[in-house]
């Protein structure tokens, strides 16, 4: 019995130690990051009133929708895009290599226009289906493939029916991109819009007419680069943070509880790992909101040891019962205390998910997800390699477990209770 706890022991304590060491770097470095870590583009739109659009609730909410659409198809990593006040939208592009051209394509009105000579306006891009960057196979040129749908399929048949011979200009936000001359009518609802310098330019131009014109017009009153370096500095001092915060714990608990605190550092070990494979195969985006969120976790996860190890030195010195019996009563009843102070926290958590926005959520993330893990493993995990440990008998004295030393309350206090 002795033996075989002992061996199993040391087979966990190694394990785990062994992948805490092989694949801390790995997963950490793995975790997508946020705006704050890697560095981007912060860009912030205001909403303004004009004669043909107000702004209201509803057009706000479908600029939000609309922005979506369009910073989702430039391909960009878990871009932010949130309200703020009644005209304003902040949105944050982590990793973008052209912020320039990523401000040009989501702050356009997208007001696509097809006029005749005349100036009158025949079609607009409410009669577009579908917008495709190709290149024109017979001239090389960078070109947008445009399909209208059935009623503008109509429209444009009529409009160049009747203009043959003649010009048809195509705005963009009242910007003429190209005015064609039209040779023949053309029946298929189909045209092309040419003078792109770069296919690149032509799919973010396809973009934009894609995901439909704006409701209101909007301007971009702050643009602010987040710099590799800025980025990068704040990575640094949350890596810091992070280890000063880990190896801060591990001394401390060690220090104080011994061979018991020994058990608590490696279920530390073992949450920590947990926590962030958790975290890359729910594919989360990591900021330092987030960072923190994982700390103060690491926090909650030491306080639900602590809280064991002081019933369990109290079961040992106050009621006098053996190291075994007194670590079972110890869990018993920190259990309790345990599960109330993390449901609070998770409860916390979940009210700032889905009430809160950006990187609110990701804190709200990492604090939920931490506390569930560090739960769990200071209730299962601990006990069980406790256990092991006192069944294999690698000290005979209690202050190695840290069962005896100084206690807040008194001896007599706690006997009259």
């Amino acid at each position: 019995m002795r033996k075989d706890s002992l061996i199993k022991l040391i087979a966990c304590v190694f394990a785990i130690i062994g992948i805490f060491i092989a694949f801390i770097k790995p997963l950490a470095f793995s975790i997508r990051q946020g705006l704050d870590l890697q560095g981007g583009t912060h860009v912030v739109l205001e909403a303004e009133d004009t004669d043909i659009a107000k702004v209201n609730d509803d057009a706000m909410n479908r600029v939000i929708t609309i922005m979506e659409k369009r910073v989702n198809a430039l391909g960009l990593t878990e871009p932010i895009i949130q309200r703020e006040g009644e005209r304003r939208v902040i949105i944050e592009l982590p990793g973008v290599k052209d912020p320039d051209a990523a401000i040009q394509t989501i702050g356009k009105t997208a007001m696509l226009e097809f006029k005749d000579e005349e100036g009158n306006t025949v079609l607009t891009g409410t009669d577009l289906k579908d917008a495709q960057a190709a290149t024109n196979q017979q001239n090389g040129q960078n070109v947008v493939n445009l399909e209208f749908t059935e009623e503008g399929a109509k429209k444009f048949a009529d409009l160049t029916t009747k203009n043959v011979g003649r010009t048809i200009a195509i705005l963009l936000d009242g910007e003429v991109l190209t005015a064609p001359n039209v040779r023949e009518p053309i029946l298929g609802g189909k045209a092309e819009i040419s003078g792109q310098k770069t296919l690149e330019e032509a799919q973010n131009l396809a973009v934009v007419l894609r995901s439909g014109a704006l409701p209101v017009k909007v301007n971009i009153i702050e643009t602010r680069t987040v710099g590799p370096s800025l980025g990068q500095d704040s990575k640094d001092k949350s890596e810091f943070a992070f280890a000063v915060g880990i190896g801060a714990v591990l001394i401390f608990m060690l220090l104080f509880y011994r061979l018991s605190g020994f058990i608590a550092d490696v279920a530390l070990m073992a949450y920590t790992i947990m926590l962030l494979a958790l975290l890359y195969l729910l594919d989360a985006t990591l900021t330092l909101p987030g960072v923190a969120g994982i700390i103060l976790s690491i926090g909650m996860a030491v306080d639900a040891n602590v809280l064991i190890f002081e019933h369990f030195k109290e079961e040992y010195q106050i009621q006098g019962k053996t190291l075994r019996l007194a670590m079972d009563s110890g869990f018993k009843r920190a259990f309790t205390t345990i599960f109330d102070s993390n449901v609070t926290t998770i409860i916390a958590a979940g009210v700032l998910f889905f009430l809160g926005t950006g990187t609110i959520r990701g804190f709200a993330i990492t604090l939920g997800l931490g506390t569930i893990l560090s739960m769990f493993t200071a209730i299962t995990l601990s006990q069980y390699l406790l256990k092991l440990m006192i069944k294999a008998r690698i000290s005979e004295n209690p202050g190695s477990y840290g069962a005896t030393g100084f206690m807040l309350w008194k001896k007599e206090d706690l006997k009259h209770e």
